[in-house]
């Protein structure tokens, strides 16, 4: 990885879309502060491309309101505030509240395996103070999750809350590590058991009411952390 945190891309025929998918994991985990200016320039030469590839990925994320573009073709993350926080967090907790519902009568034994090896991976680098790696973890298991549901429209909206809720994850990961300390850290996985548990017994509603309050909990989280920022 580069100084910024990005994988050269050699391959031509996919390096538009390596770009794209770069920024676009970036964006979700929290990688970059509210109001961050991104140039291209800066980018090209973190990616090892010339600007072509940089701006059309910026383009597609602007498109899906990820970022802002300027008239010079540099980007903007999205400031943030309570009312647009708690905007996107009822969104999501009617989409993802459904994927998860839909998911669960096509869950499998190996499907639930999977997930709970992810909250088992997700809780561990949480103690190794992997923050960036547990943010990770954590958007694999949601996704693994709704996967499951066979709606791709549904899977698309989602992906898109998620961009538009990054710079609330970055704000998350200058926090994380006194909170991963505090009794409240020590909870911060108590969801995604709860949906285990409700996937296990094939209780759709109970998965649902799990995965709203995971949100929730975040909601909460998120308002103390604003409040001292």
């Amino acid at each position: 990885m580069s100084a910024e945190g990005f994988a050269p891309i050699s391959s031509r025929s996919t390096i538009q879309d390596g770009v794209y998918r770069q920024l676009r994991y970036a964006l979700m985990t929290g990688r970059f502060d509210p109001g961050q200016t991104l140039t291209i320039s800066s980018l090209s030469e973190s990616f090892g491309t010339s600007h072509m590839p940089v701006r059309e990925a910026l383009r597609r994320l602007a498109a899906e309101n990820a970022l802002e573009v300027a008239a010079n073709g540099s980007a903007r993350i999205p400031g943030i505030s309570r009312a647009r926080l708690d905007d996107l967090c009822r969104a999501r907790m009617a989409v993802e509240g459904l994927a998860t519902e839909l998911a669960v009568p096509n869950i499998a034994e190996r499907d639930i395996a999977t997930l709970m090896t992810l909250v088992h991976e997700h809780e561990t680098v949480g103690r190794l103070d992997s923050f960036y790696a547990m943010l990770g973890k954590n958007q694999e298991f949601h996704f693994r999750l709704y996967a499951a549901s066979q709606s791709e429209v549904l899977i698309q909206l989602i992906e898109t809350l998620w961009l538009r809720f990054g710079p609330y994850m970055r704000l998350l990961t200058r926090h994380l590590e006194p909170i991963l300390q505090t009794q409240e850290g020590e909870t911060y996985s108590v969801h995604h058991h709860e949906i285990i548990a409700a996937l296990k017994a094939g209780d759709a509603v109970a998965a649902r009411a799990a995965i709203v309050a995971d949100i929730e909990a975040t909601q909460r989280l998120l308002h103390s952390l604003s409040d001292d920022s």
